[in-house]
């Protein structure tokens, strides 16, 4: 395997890659739904807030509706039996899980240790996420993350989110470098990294639960494995666990 290109800059997914978002995600919804009135054991809150969250999410990173709307469609649909049919209603029930959401960021235990090394290595560091940039912007400040990226790049700001091949094509046009020349990290195997690997960037899998042992592409466990030689070392297509 040709090594090509040196790797000049390393972008990076945020949630559940440099942030713990399921966790906030599941703590909020928990604590929220029951102010809703929607009454259910923990794990089947979780799974249903997750499965009508998905669909509506897809809906707006392919532009069909607009990020308000995808809040105001999961909360109507999570609590029917509430009169949520005006927008500033919807807003308002969706607000309490905002605000717990909010309080949950963290960021994973190898996040800020990676990020420096990446950086002290001479890397380039970004963030590619698919989200609206005020929100995933704040996120990085609450987390303690922003001091240790160069650039944030969300979808909100780009034609569609990832892994559409637009997504990553204007990601590289911002940054200004070759597709070549950047390697993507994060822990959707189709979003972060066939999509990467689709618009000819390099791309490493964060496996951090082990779901995905045996895949055809660069895997990690953890960030700590994320060692800059490897990076600069090797391409992706045929190349073993990292």
């Amino acid at each position: 395997m040709s090594a090509g290109r040196p790797v000049s800059t390393v972008l990076l997914d945020l949630d559940d890659t440099l942030v713990d978002q399921a966790t906030a995600a599941a703590e909020a919804v928990v604590a929220w739904a029951t102010t809703l009135g929607v009454i259910g054991e923990p794990e089947e809150l979780v799974a249903r807030w997750e499965a009508l969250s998905e669909p509506h999410y897809a809906r707006w990173q392919a532009r069909e509706i607009t990020f308000a709307e995808q809040r105001r469609a999961r909360v109507r649909e999570l609590a029917r039996h509430l009169d949520l049919t005006e927008d500033a209603a919807a807003d308002a029930a969706f607000a309490g899980y905002l605000e717990r959401y909010r309080a949950g960021w963290r960021p994973f235990d190898d996040a800020v240790p990676t990020l420096r090394r990446l950086r002290a290595d001479g890397l380039r560091l970004g963030v590619l996420t698919n989200g609206e940039e005020d929100q995933q912007q704040e996120k990085l400040d609450r987390t303690g993350l922003t001091e240790h990226v160069d650039v944030l790049i969300a979808s909100s700001a780009l034609p569609f989110g990832k892994p559409h091949p637009l997504a990553y094509s204007a990601a590289v046009e911002r940054l200004g470098v070759r597709p070549e020349e950047v390697l993507m990290v994060g822990d959707s195997l189709e979003k972060d990294v066939r999509g990467a690997l689709a618009a000819g960037l390099r791309a490493v899998l964060l496996d951090r639960t082990g779901v995905h042992a045996g895949v055809d592409v660069p895997r990690i466990r953890t960030l700590h494995e994320l060692v800059p030689s490897e990076i600069l070392g090797q391409g992706t297509a045929g190349c073993p666990d990292l």
